[in-house]
């Protein structure tokens, strides 16, 4: 028994002629005829007499159209309740983002989505990678923006753009004056990383294959922050990689130095558990983040991507 032919059941319950009831269902007539003797062999009753013009139910088949008309309109109503879950923005939803993305996506994208969707409340989390998976998994997030990829089975990704690295470093500092910068060029007992937990820092390390960083320098500094490396490095007490977004407003006194070609970026991605749902929601936020984007970063054909787990 399939729906289909509960479909062909119930037009001729509606038209009580085979041929009016196969074109209102845009079947040929025989396929029609088919499929309902077929439905009334596995069934073992029949359904129609087909020696009464026009055709009428037989008395097991006047039920059976009840059952079946309730059957399809169950049908349409989950076909409702489906399209309302996947489609529809109204609520509140969690979204985790992580330390090293938010302060320099967030205030180019959420004025504009908000706008265009103002019946959609986002309650915004800073957190860390590994926590993010953990509360996507335990239903405590409903999305995330993050840096992949994750390798993680019950996670799905959408990609959104490739970031490049800089290296943010003082004006004066001899690596300014190379022509081609390459990783293996830095020295990673001078590079000034966040500290252990923060995706960004093990992609860091990665890009310069240690795990030495910043051990010529006389002092230690646990820090979670961009910014106060950045800050750091104008004093002049080392160098850092940063993110491109984050150079927007730099000092006079430093440089923000490309990689030469492939260049090693990092992937940003929405991501959200398996289970989740709300299409509409993944896309809208698609949408709004990469018109907020440099160009550029939608146009890169030669870079490396940088992986860190």
């Amino acid at each position: 028994m399939t729906l289909q032919q509960l479909e062909y059941v119930i037009a001729l319950d509606n038209y009580r002629h085979f041929v009016t009831a196969a074109e209102k269902c845009y079947v040929t007539q025989p396929t029609l005829t088919m499929q309902v003797k077929k439905l009334e062999d596995e069934i073992g009753v029949r359904l129609f007499d087909r020696n009464r013009k026009p055709l009428i139910p037989t008395a097991a088949g006047e039920k059976m159209i009840i059952k079946a008309r309730q059957i399809l309109r169950e049908v349409e109503e989950m076909k409702a309740f489906v399209y309302n879950e996947t489609e529809m923005l109204e609520g509140e939803y969690r979204l985790g983002i992580i330390p090293t993305i938010s302060p320099y996506i967030l205030p180019r994208f959420l004025p504009g989505f908000l706008t265009e969707n103002p019946q959609t409340r986002l309650k915004i989390t800073e957190l860390q990678t590994d926590q993010i998976i953990d509360k996507l998994k335990n239903g405590m997030l409903d999305i995330a923006i993050l840096s992949t990829p994750l390798n993680d089975k019950a996670i799905r990704t959408i990609p959104l753009y490739y970031e490049p690295f800089l290296l943010y470093l003082p004006d004066d500092h001899k690596l300014n004056r190379v022509e081609n910068l390459t990783a293996d060029m830095l020295n990673p007992e001078e590079i000034l990383v966040l500290e252990e937990g923060h995706c960004f820092r093990d992609q860091a390390l990665a890009i310069c294959s240690t795990t030495l960083a910043g051990k010529r320098l006389n002092f230690e500094y646990d820090s979670g922050s961009i910014e106060a490396l950045k800050g750091l490095v104008e004093k002049k007490l080392g160098y850092t990689l940063v993110p491109e977004l984050s150079v927007g407003n730099r000092a006079g006194s430093v440089s923000a130095k490309r990689f030469s070609e492939p260049e090693p970026v990092r992937e940003v991605s929405i991501v959200v558990h398996n289970s989740f749902t709300k299409e509409a929601l993944i896309d809208r936020l698609h949408k709004s983040i990469l018109e907020a984007i440099p160009d550029q970063f939608k146009k890169m054909k030669h870079y490396t991507r940088v992986k860190w787990r």
